[in-house]
């Protein structure tokens, strides 16, 4: 891989530089939480495995996000800044797929485990939809690298919108519930929220539709599934024009940034399972069904989430 580039004034280079950057940082706040963490915790309803399962999934979203920072590459244009095979869109697709499911998963036991305390259906409900509608935009992803469809990529991010928007619901149905840190947590987290899907709608989305208008009119040739699968394996195009790159800048950046603090930050949230029950409001604590709120001491984490979701 030529390093050249490097050396020249570019705003790519100081972008990339600040992404590695990022990564690397993000990737030594893990090890310390987990370090923190993953180890028993007086009171805690659960054992140290689950909070291990947690952490791994967020590992696999921020030593992903910290690959496609090392390595960034914008899949429907075949773009890369090193010319290696690393920078493939198969193999950067294939570690984002993951990624994105962890990350989803994480999204969807926080909501349960929430839920499930405060006894709260509508967000037991959101807990149950937020995985199979990121394994459906994964699909969209997938159509949209494959084909070089923009469209693909517009409908994509539009399930990411409706499935925060519904982790949102979850959240909001939670303020209620809990107060002191928990609900800060909560605001934050809407908040966050918020900013993400106002992002997607006013930018993200339409950024790909004009894209995929531009096609039409052009008259751009799509590509056949074996066509497709064999370019996303075998081609990519280096290139360290700002050009190239400016409409990628933003995404990538919050994307590789706030979205790992957000992973981050469950997997705090979920090592503090055994505290949560503490900041229930007075009103929650009385309504909630004692079956569902105050699991038997000493249950397993996982049976009790089970018997919340599942209303057993």
């Amino acid at each position: 891989m030529s390093m050249e580039w490097r050396a020249r004034p570019n705003p790519v280079v100081r972008w990339w530089g600040l992404l590695t950057l990022v990564s690397g940082a993000n990737i030594a706040l893990w090890f310390l939480l987990y370090g923190e963490f993953h180890k028993p915790v007086v009171g805690s309803l659960g054992n140290t495995s689950s909070t291990k399962s947690m952490f791994l999934l967020s590992a696999a979203y921020v030593f992903g996000c910290a690959f496609r920072s090392l390595l960034p590459r914008a899949d429907v244009q075949r773009i890369c800044l090193f010319d290696t095979w690393l920078s493939s869109v198969f193999v950067g697709r294939s570690v984002a797929t993951v990624a994105e499911i962890c990350f989803a998963v994480q999204w969807a036991i926080i909501l349960n485990q929430l839920g499930g305390i405060a006894g709260a259906e509508t967000t037991l409900n959101a807990a149950r939809l937020i995985v199979p509608l990121i394994i459906i935009a994964e699909c969209f992803s997938w159509y949209a690298v494959v084909s070089t469809n923009y469209l693909g990529n517009a409908i994509e991010n539009s399930i990411w919108a409706i499935a925060f928007f519904v982790v949102g619901v979850g959240l909001c149905r939670l303020l209620p519930e809990y107060n002191g840190l928990v609900r800060v947590a909560l605001i934050v987290a809407i908040v966050g929220i918020a900013g993400y899907l106002a992002f997607l709608i006013t930018i993200d989305v339409p950024m790909y539709l004009s894209r995929w208008q531009a096609g039409l009119a052009d008259g751009s040739k799509l590509l056949g599934f074996l066509e497709g699968l064999h370019d996303v394996s075998t081609r990519w195009v280096v290139t360290h024009d700002f050009e190239h790159w400016k409409d990628e800048i933003a995404w990538m950046s919050l994307y590789f940034s706030a979205a790992v603090w957000a992973s981050l930050a469950l997997c705090v949230v979920y090592s503090l399972d055994g505290h949560l029950p503490q900041y229930r409001t007075g009103a929650a604590a009385a309504n909630c069904p004692a079956a569902m709120c105050s699991p038997p001491q000493g249950a397993r984490k996982a049976d009790y989430r089970y018997a919340a979701l599942s209303g057993v």
